[in-house]
């Protein structure tokens, strides 16, 4: 089973994450900011990881508490992969809530990139600040050590865009985290190493 336990203490946060990849999408998540409990409740439910997270901000700043719940979730799944032998690698998907319609691309390469083109509208939507969206992908790209592209297509609700974005995100790792079955014992790279 490709799990993972992780702490991350600061003198800003104190955060625990702990996850099951070959789960069923269970999760018990509580980060402080209602909205993103929502938004991570979708990635975990439409990743298929069982997502535990409990984070605590200590100087009230929510640019630190979202950083750094990315940090230790990207952190976490990029030790739950492992040397990532047999794993298909990249994921892609395109998925549409009402008017929006958001694409992603994820690659477990090991090289850090992060874009997120969307068009937000809104300053916030409930209690998120959706500047924070962006740097949300770049800690996560970063901690977990992969290539993401985040594109809209189409939208005009802040919150259905960014609710797409998360489901469209989940949906693409959970194609690269999956298993290529012709290719178990081999690491998907000309390279030998991701």
């Amino acid at each position: 089973m490709r799990q993972c336990a992780k702490v991350r203490k600061t003198a800003e946060t104190e955060i625990s994450v702990n996850l099951n990849i070959d789960g069923e999408g269970k999760y018990k998540i509580n980060t402080g900011i209602n909205f993103l409990n929502h938004m991570l409740e979708q990635f975990a439910h439409h990743s298929g990881i069982n997502l535990e997270i409990n984070a605590v901000s200590h100087d009230k700043d929510s640019h630190h508490i979202v950083e750094d719940i990315a940090i230790t979730l990207g952190s976490a799944i990029s030790e739950a992969l492992g040397d990532k032998k047999g794993i298909n690698r990249y994921g892609e998907k395109i998925l549409p809530m009402d008017e929006a319609l958001i694409l992603s691309v994820v690659d477990l390469s090991g090289r850090v990139f992060s874009k997120v083109d969307v068009i937000l509208s809104d300053e916030r939507t409930s209690d998120f600040e959706t500047v924070l969206l962006p740097h949300f992908f770049s800690s996560f790209a970063q901690a977990a050590m992969m290539t993401i592209h985040i594109k809209m297509i189409d939208g005009y609700d802040t919150h259905h865009i960014i609710e797409a974005v998360f489901k469209s995100f989940a949906r693409a790792l959970k194609t690269a985290m999956a298993y290529d079955e012709k290719s178990l014992n081999k690491i998907p790279s000309t390279k030998g190493i991701l």
